[in-house]
Parts: structure tokens; C-alpha cells; sequence
């Protein structure tokens, strides 16, 4: 049996202990049950977000975005499977970055979390230009900038409120996202049932004799963004009440609602309209279609609730932000004092909190294509490594190798590391591109910083729990 110390120094398995011994050193609180995370996690991918990118997807797949849901859902289970493992060995803050920096290299840990931010820090901006984007065409007088700077100041002001208040207001948010998808869900099908546009139901969205494994694949890559809020989830774990039991638990709900949602949504708009070539707006194309299933007064609440997804994604993407630059400035990747503190009397990393709004705020100066090209790239890197992590832990804390334990920590993360790394490859030319930099100059950080890796970087700890499977 392992009996690797604890952060704090408490016995292995009693991560409450060993947070109640630093409550008073800054500590994040715990304050959030399993529905908190739920919500958490569903406001942070949105579940009307599944209309954003469906003109797009369509159009690259020829007519298979349910498909290409599919294929990226059983992607996504093999790495949710591959946090709840690490989460129960790490419930700290960090996620990736912290999973890949204790159970394979203290470096290699830093890269990965060098590289993640790329989804979580620009999450907030492309939230900010889509604020601006849709509010602009029911309000075309009010200049852009407004919309970006007010959408950011609401997320950053209900952030530093309080975790378990912005983890409730997501609740009401999330409550009307999902009944504006359903009444559209009931149109939809309302309108093939009719005949609307030659509708008829089929398994076409799903199989084509001429069908692309490419053209899925690049579809599928597209589509991994709508999945990133159960990974959100993984950075609250020292903010759940139980982040051993909740977390895993939340992080299949999340993954396997969000994963029915999506496929159910895209089918029944897939037959109404499986070429989106003839709609007017393919980047645009589920606002024109709620119009045609519904009219004019349809679509108006059809944005209104979409306004809602707005909110309730940038208020969870920012707290996510702020929570992994916590856990590298805490650790010292990141200078500590700045990044590495929280407020006693609100357990808020206020100082991250405000330096995500102010990266929200380049907005100002991007546009939506620049910003979304990079997010993919940090996250698809995030998951491997994520996978990784379970077979390094099998093979340095493990001591009873049982033909489970070969299959949990090996064959299937093994399969989700195949996945990711083949769907990362799938990404457009650009997005390789951008995150290369990126990764670059985060090495050039880390051999300075380090002294060519001589330097000592913060102790590892090794898992905290590592007593449940021995």
C-alpha cells in the first residue's frame, strides 16, 4: 500500500483533513454539491451552443453532424472516464495540469498547462465577441464594444461574488436554455412530420454509401469544443463538498446528457434541412431555421435564450480560468504571489479573476475566426494527456496489477489517448499553427525559468487516494 504524503502533509485519502488544516491559509471553500457541478458544467458548454457551429459542421460533413456528435461523444466518454480516475487521486485544483505534473513529469506537467489555458483563457473573449455578434443584430445601433464590455463586467462582478452564487444563478440560466432547445426540438419535429422543406425521417444524418471519414473526422474536431465543460468541472474539486464521489459522478452526467442532447437536436435538424447549402446563412444557419419552423416571434425568443447561454457560459468560463491560473501560480509555475492567492474572506483568486476579464477584453480586437482557431488545440492536447496520466499512475503508484486494473488504467485510456491525438491531427492548418507558437514559447518559459531544467521545480505529491485500489 502506497503512503505518499498529502499536499498538506495529511494522511493519503483524507483530502477534507488536509483542506481543513489550510482553511485558513487562503484555501478555495468547499461549497458545491453534485448538482452544483452539473449545472456548472452544462452552463459551460451551453446546451443552445449546439446551434452555433451546425450550419458549419453540416456543410464540412455533407449532412452528418449527428454523426460527427457521435463519433466525438465516444471520444469524449474514454477521456471522461480517465478524469473521474484522476480526480479521486488529485482532487485539487488544476485539472490536466495537474494530473500530467504528478503522475508523469513536474516540466511536462507545466507545458500541458501551458497549453490548456488556450481553450479556457480565450473561452470568455469568443463569449464576449458572440455577446456582441448576436445583441448587434437585434440592437444594430449600440456599438459592439458596448456589449463586450458589459457581457464581460456582469461575468467578472458575479465571480467575485461568490462561486456557490454563480454556481446557482446557473441554474436558472441553464433551466432556460434548455426549454427554449426543447419548444425548438418540438417545431422542429412538428415541421417534418408535416412535410415541411420534403422532410421525412431517415437514418441519412447518420449513413451515406458515399459518406468521408475525413470530412466526419474534421467535423468531429469542430465539434469537441461543445464538450469542454465536464472538464471545467475537474478544476472545482477543491471547491465540491465530496470531490471524489461528485466529481466523476457529475462529469458522466454532464458528458452523457450533453452527448443525447446534441445528437437528438442535430438529427431532427439534419432532416429538415440536410443541405444547408440552400439556406441563406450557413454560419448562421439555426437562427434562420428557427424562423422558419416558428416566425418571426420564434426566433426572437430563440436568441433571447441563446443571450442566456451568453451569460451563463462566460461566467463559468472565467471561473475556470481563474481556478487553473490558481493552481499554477500556487505551485509556482506562475508567479505565486499574483496568481497563487485567494481572498480569506471570500475564498475568491480574485487577482485571476480580473486577469481573465481583461484577456476577455481583447475582444475588442479580434474576431471570431482568429480566437476560435486556437481553442481546440489546447484542449485535444489537455485530453491526451489527461489519459496519459491514468497509465503513468498505474504504472508508478500501483502495486496490485489485476486484469481490471490492466483495463482501467491501460487498454482504455490507451484508446482514449488514440482518439484524441487522431481527431488533434484532424485540426485545421491555422489552429496547428497558432498553438504550435504557443507551445514554443511556453517551452523558450520553461527552460529560462528552470535553467534548462536544472532548476528544482515545486514537490510532487503523488495521488492523495491511491489507497482505494490497493
Amino acid at each position: 500500500m502506497s503512503t505518499l504524503p498529502s499536499r498538506s502533509g495529511a494522511a493519503p485519502g483524507n483530502a477534507d483533513a488536509a483542506h481543513a488544516m489550510n482553511q485558513g491559509k487562503g484555501q478555495l471553500r468547499r461549497s458545491l454539491k453534485l448538482r452544483h457541478l452539473v449545472f456548472i458544467g452544462l452552463a459551460y458548454m451551453a446546451p443552445v451552443a449546439v446551434f452555433d457551429m451546425f450550419g458549419i459542421v453540416s456543410e464540412e460533413t455533407e449532412g452528418h453532424v449527428p454523426l460527427a456528435y457521435l463519433v466525438v461523444l465516444v471520444a469524449v466518454l474514454f477521456t471522461a472516464f480517465s478524469y473521474s480516475r484522476m480526480v479521486r487521486f488529485f482532487p485539487i485544483a488544476g485539472s490536466a495540469y495537474t494530473y500530467a505534473k504528478e503522475a508523469i513529469n513536474k516540466h511536462l506537467g507545466f507545458l500541458v498547462g501551458w497549453v490548456a489555458p488556450l481553450d479556457y483563457l480565450l473561452l470568455p473573449m469568443i463569449n464576449a465577441i458572440l455577446s456582441g455578434i448576436y445583441m448587434g443584430a437585434v440592437f444594430p445601433d449600440v456599438p459592439f464594444w458596448v456589449w463586450v464590455v458589459l457581457t464581460i463586467a456582469i461575468c467578472t462582478a458575479l465571480n467575485l461574488l461568490g462561486v456557490k452564487l454563480a454556481a446557482s444563478m446557473n441554474v436558472v440560466l441553464v433551466t432556460i436554455q434548455l426549454v427554449v432547445a426543447l419548444v425548438f426540438l418540438v417545431l422542429t419535429v412538428k415541421n417534418i412530420i408535416d412535410g415541411a422543406n420534403g422532410a421525412e425521417f431517415s437514418m441519412a444524418p447518420f449513413y451515406a454509401v458515399d459518406i468521408s471519414g475525413t470530412a466526419i473526422a474534421a467535423g468531429a474536431a469542430i465539434l469537441a469544443l461543445s464538450f469542454l465543460g465536464f472538464d471545467a468541472v475537474s478544476t472545482l474539486a477543491e471547491e465540491a463538498e465530496r470531490p471524489e464521489r461528485d466529481i466523476p459522478r457529475a462529469i458522466f452526467i454532464i458528458v452523457s446528457a450533453a452527448g443525447v442532447f446534441f445528437i437528438s437536436i442535430t438529427y431532427f435538424m439534419q432532416v429538415l434541412f440536410p443541405d444547408v447549402t440552400l439556406l441563406e446563412d450557413v454560419v448562421g444557419a439555426s437562427p434562420e431555421i428557427a424562423k422558419y419552423i416558428g416566425g418571426a416571434a420564434f426566433q426572437a425568443i430563440f436568441v433571447g435564450g441563446y443571450m442566456m447561454a451568453v451569460l451563463g457560459c462566460g461566467l463559468t468560463q472565467q471561473m475556470s480560468a481563474a481556478r487553473l491560473l490558481y493552481a499554477m501560480g500556487r505551485d509556482g509555475a506562475l508567479p505565486r504571489r499574483l496568481f497563487g492567492h485567494v481572498a480569506k474572506r471570500t475564498g475568491i483568486p480574485v487577482a485571476n479573476v480580473i486577469v481573465v476579464a481583461a484577456i476577455a477584453l481583447t475582444a475588442l480586437f479580434v474576431d471570431l475566426d482568429q480566437a476560435a482557431s486556437m481553442i481546440n488545440f489546447g484542449a485535444f492536447i489537455a485530453f491526451t494527456f489527461v489519459n496519459l496520466s491514468v497509465i503513468f499512475v498505474f504504472f508508478r503508484f500501483l502495486k496490485r496489477r489485476t486484469p481490471g486494473a490492466w483495463i482501467g488504467f491501460v487498454i482504455v485510456p490507451g484508446v482514449g489517448v488514440a482518439i484524441n491525438v487522431g481527431l488533434w491531427f484532424s485540426l485545421d492548418t491555422v489552429s496547428m499553427l497558432i498553438g504550435g507558437c504557443w507551445l514554443a514559447v511556453g517551452v523558450i518559459y520553461l527552460l529560462v525559468k528552470t535553467r534548462g531544467l536544472k532548476k528544482n521545480a515545486p514537490d510532487l505529491t503523488g495521488p492523495v487516494n491511491i489507497d482505494m485500489y490497493e
